[in-house]
């Protein structure tokens, strides 16, 4: 079995693919199959999310580009942004990973936040496609704090943050 514990840091062209869904790309752990049909184990840094063009390393020396897996996905259009807004505002609550694109959200097929997402004044489309969310405002950082994260305002200036 491969192993595939880095990231890959060169301009080699890939020799292999990888090809996963979401929930398998946000996996740092996993027993998978590269796209050739060989098995391999994936031991990465905890807490990151891999995307479509990602570049592994093999234990072999081998590249191993990472491709999003076409999976089944809810697309959200809306009238207007402030419609499109305000329900990225109640997925964000929900904390379900979303992709944002001009003029609609991507989110992975759920019937109980389709329903609410067309509550909202969504026309829905179900389709099978690559789902590449938003990776987060921390970027999935570990190493920042909460209160660091605050300390530089919407106008680029330093506000010292207080409790």
């Amino acid at each position: 079995m491969l192993l595939i514990e880095a990231f890959c840091h060169t301009d080699a062209p890939a020799n292999e693919k990888l090809i996963l869904d979401f929930e398998a790309r946000s996996k740092s752990r996993l027993r998978t199959k590269l796209a050739s049909g060989e098995d391999a184990g994936l031991f990465l840094p905890r807490g990151g999310i891999l995307k479509s063009g990602d570049r592994l390393l093999g234990s072999d020396g081998r590249v191993i580009a990472v491709e999003s897996a076409a999976e089944a996905v809810l697309d959200a259009r809306f009238a207007t942004p402030t419609e499109l807004a305000k329900a990225a505002y109640h997925l964000g609550n929900r904390h379900v990973a979303v992709q944002v694109e001009e003029g609609f959200l991507r989110i992975l097929d759920d019937h109980v936040l389709g329903a609410m997402l067309a509550g909202l004044g969504a026309t829905l489309t179900k389709l099978t496609a690559a789902f590449e969310p938003e990776a987060g405002a921390y970027g999935g950082h570990a190493a920042h704090h909460h209160h660091e994260a605050h300390e530089q305002s919407h106008s680029g200036r330093i506000h010292e943050y207080r409790r």
